[in-house]
């Protein structure tokens, strides 16, 4: 009978089960995701080589002219060692680790989550997977608000395959916007692209302009009506007001538009 069990926990019937309760899943990147692991033994003793936590997010690639969703891990955290689990044991582990600063923000369809499994030889390896919401860190609040204070409302936000831009990862985040006020003839779309670390905000912003006539045809035909504007902003940003923050980047536009 013990015979038939292991064989049994090894296709997964009675097998060890794991349960991630996260303290709250909702967090800003850089902020800390803490919770606990909770594990069920099954009806057999199983030695677990390990519990490991992956925190996921995905991103599209063109190939081939299609477009494809790929798995980037952004994080992998090994909770413990070998351990041994005794049949309906239940053991809880507790766990901390700082989500990671280039964690894409959860906005449109994004996903992020948090995936955790045990490592059994000779057997399928349980898991468990939880979403997590990341909101903006309040440098990026200060930046959204201010765009939108301008005119420009967002339009899309996907993560996007790219090795230029792309540091930590292959992908960047993108922020799309349409203009809808006074912009609205001088820009066909405004785009932003951030980079947070510990203690600052590298922006990075792309602006589309609309083509007038055969010269900005022309502009538009060899990708010259693209301009680029790059700024930070620190920790000491966060006393300033979105109105004043807004007429800095304002400036930046102009500049670019003349």
């Amino acid at each position: 009978m013990s015979m038939f069990k292991k064989l049994l926990a090894s296709v997964g019937i009675g097998s060890a089960q794991v349960d991630t309760r996260l303290e709250q899943d909702s967090l800003a990147p850089g902020e800390v995701l803490s919770g606990e692991v909770h594990l069920t033994g099954g009806d057999v003793a199983q030695e677990i080589d390990e519990i490991y936590m992956y925190v996921i997010t995905h991103y599209e690639r063109e190939t081939n002219n299609n477009k494809v969703k790929e798995e980037c891990v952004l994080l992998k955290h090994r909770l413990t060692e070998r351990i041994v689990l005794s049949p309906r044991e239940h053991r809880v582990l507790p766990f901390a680790f700082r989500l990671p600063y280039e964690t894409p923000l959860t906005m449109g369809r994004q996903p992020v989550y948090l995936r955790t499994g045990l490592d059994i030889k000779n057997a399928i390896d349980p898991g468990d997977s939880d979403y997590i919401e990341v909101r903006p860190h309040p440098l990026m609040t200060k930046v959204l608000d201010a765009v939108q204070q301008l005119g420009f409302q967002l339009f899309k936000v996907d993560c996007e395959y790219n090795r230029h831009l792309g540091k930590t990862y292959p992908f960047v985040q993108e922020f799309e916007f349409r203009p809808t006020g006074s912009y609205r003839s001088r820009l066909e779309e405004l785009e932003i692209v951030f980079f947070l670390r510990e203690d600052s905000l590298e922006v990075f912003m792309e602006l589309d302009k609309r083509a007038r006539g055969f010269f900005g045809a022309l502009e538009e035909a060899f990708s010259l009506d693209e301009r680029f504007v790059r700024f930070r902003l620190h920790q000491e940003d966060l006393h300033r007001t979105a109105s004043e923050i807004a007429g800095a980047i304002e400036q930046m536009i102009r500049k670019q538009l003349r």
